[in-house]
């Protein structure tokens, strides 16, 4: 259509903003049959603060089974990035994505899954575990003891550099623990 000054007007789709894709931190709290689910958005690495954080909870968590792979987790992370819209480019979890070298899966690798292995998983864990060796290993400033570092969809090296660089002066990022006080209702 061509307005009265000659200028052309389409009345397409509109135009929307874009929105940057920003990287998560999450975190679960699981207090006996429910749970609060925690996010800390971020857009760079070295970020002392969050951009946004987001949290749900979940009223009803099913109970762990003994022997079996702790994914009660998993439901509840779902849950938060549905309840509220977010499409993160990167998620970073507090434990593993796969439990040993062989890349058994763990709960970052059922995450990953189940986003359809569009979103890269990055697990960040202070305990270790036999099957896991010295290369997924990652020192933070003077601390003595390592993180470990596990990741699908980005490359281990890619992870733990990254790891490194978020800001914190101790083992574990500042914006890790904020997701974990944000699921325990502690902020």
């Amino acid at each position: 259509m061509v307005s009265p000054s000659g200028l052309c007007w389409s009345f397409a789709e509109p135009v929307r903003p874009i929105i940057p894709r920003m990287k998560l931190v999450v975190a679960v709290h699981i207090d006996g049959p429910q749970a609060t689910a925690a996010a800390v958005a971020f857009d760079a690495w070295d970020a002392a603060e969050a951009t946004k954080t987001y949290v749900s909870r979940i009223a009803h968590v099913e109970k762990a089974v003994r022997g079996e792979l702790d994914l009660r987790e998993l439901p509840c992370i779902l849950q938060l990035l549905r309840e509220h819209h977010l499409t993160p480019e990167l998620i970073l979890i507090d434990g593993f994505v796969h439990l040993d070298a062989d890349d058994t899966p763990g709960l970052g690798q059922h995450l990953h899954h189940a986003l359809g292995g569009s979103v890269p998983i990055v697990g960040v864990s202070k305990k270790r575990l036999p099957g896991l060796s010295a290369q997924f290993e990652v020192m933070r400033e003077e601390e003595t003891q390592p993180l470990l570092i596990t990741c699908s969809g980005i490359d281990i090296g890619a992870a733990k550099v990254r790891v490194r660089s978020m800001h914190g002066r101790k083992r574990v990022p500042t914006l890790m623990k904020l997701a974990a006080r944000l699921a325990k209702n502690d902020e």
